[in-house]
């Protein structure tokens, strides 16, 4: 018989785990202690250790020998290759849908980006984040390539640290409500060379103030390390 129970009690932790780690509470690089943990939610090591393997195979969660289990961290590589590797991508995706674009892709984009607008209009910045990854990956979903879609399906946790963290570093809940209005009017009209430009657009204006943020990061951390080593 399927153990619900444990089922539950695993999906439980995985939802509360991701939002603290997409909302900040649980911040780069901190540990993950699985005796804390245990004793936070009331369940056994076992529930808790398959809620861990997900986050981990989610990619917001690392694993290191000696170390322990850490929520994952971005680095200026990281959100260069992320930034780089994406803009190709989305581009092919729509390379491979423009010809067969109908009515019900355009309806279904603009559904998409309405729930991303309610979610914006709520201040709900984890609602924000899921409906943001699904307005994204729908040209992938239509694309009808499959290797295209599970390395979509593969960057998307790495996205969503990455969009958690830009989050933070604009000071928002979540991207603002016109962010998407040209991206989506273009999704859905004549020009496929505007909508590639305008993914180009799109993306750098995400990049441009993570690579701001992340080296004031940077510079603050190591203005610590060295008055900690004089101090």
């Amino acid at each position: 018989m399927r153990p619900v129970v444990k089922q539950t009690f695993r999906e439980q932790i995985v939802q509360e785990l991701r939002a603290s780690v997409l909302n900040g509470t649980l911040s780069p690089g901190s540990p993950v202690v699985e005796a804390d943990l245990a004793l936070k939610f009331g369940v056994s090591r076992g529930p808790l250790r398959e809620a861990l393997r997900h986050l981990i195979e989610e990619g917001l969660l690392v694993t290191k020998p000696y170390t322990g289990t850490h929520v994952a961290t971005l680095s200026m590589q990281d959100i260069q290759e992320i930034f780089s590797l994406r803009v190709e991508l989305e581009i092919f995706a729509f390379r491979l849908i423009w010809g067969r674009r109908d009515q019900a892709f355009i309806n279904e984009f603009k559904r998409r980006h309405d729930v991303l607008l309610d979610r914006i209009s709520a201040g709900d910045s984890e609602g924000c984040l899921i409906a943001e990854l699904a307005l994204h990956s729908f040209p992938y979903e239509a694309s009808g390539h499959k290797l295209l879609l599970t390395t979509w399906v593969g960057l998307k946790s790495r996205l969503q640290l990455y969009w958690a963290t830009y989050n933070r570093a604009r000071g928002r809940m979540g991207p603002a409500p016109e962010h998407h209005v040209r991206y989506v009017e273009l999704a859905a009209g004549s020009s496929f060379d505007d909508m590639a430009t305008e993914v180009r657009a799109h993306m750098l204006h995400g990049f441009e103030t993570m690579e701001e943020f992340m080296t004031f990061q940077e510079d603050v951390a190591r203005r610590t390390q060295l008055a900690q080593r004089f101090a």
